[in-house]
């Protein structure tokens, strides 16, 4: 009966050992967190944020014009992950019409 209490814990033990090999290969890249105050020297920054027409378009996929004044958000959208410019739910909530 120990033996197969033994088991779980040796494979454990043999998964932490091999992740933490594989961490100092990743040490030469930034970490974000370690110092959460302060941003890695090393780490890339965003200078220009491309938003032509077809990138309007698809954000402004199912809004009728005029356009509200509530989506003058978009013209400060950087490259962040926002929910407002990818489909979503189906029908019947689908209201954009994304996957028509």
């Amino acid at each position: 009966m120990q033996n197969k209490l033994f088991a779980p814990a040796a494979l454990l033990c043999s998964v932490i050992g091999g992740s933490a090999a594989s961490t100092s290969a990743m040490a030469e890249y930034p970490v974000a967190g370690v110092d959460p105050h302060q941003r890695p020297a090393n780490a890339p920054v965003i200078t220009e944020v491309q938003k032509d027409h077809a990138w309007y378009m698809r954000a402004l996929t199912g809004v009728s014009e005029p356009y509200p004044a509530s989506l003058r958000f978009l013209e400060d959208q950087g490259n962040w992950y926002t929910p407002f410019n990818h489909p979503g739910m189906t029908e019947p909530y689908d209201i954009r019409n994304w996957h028509k």
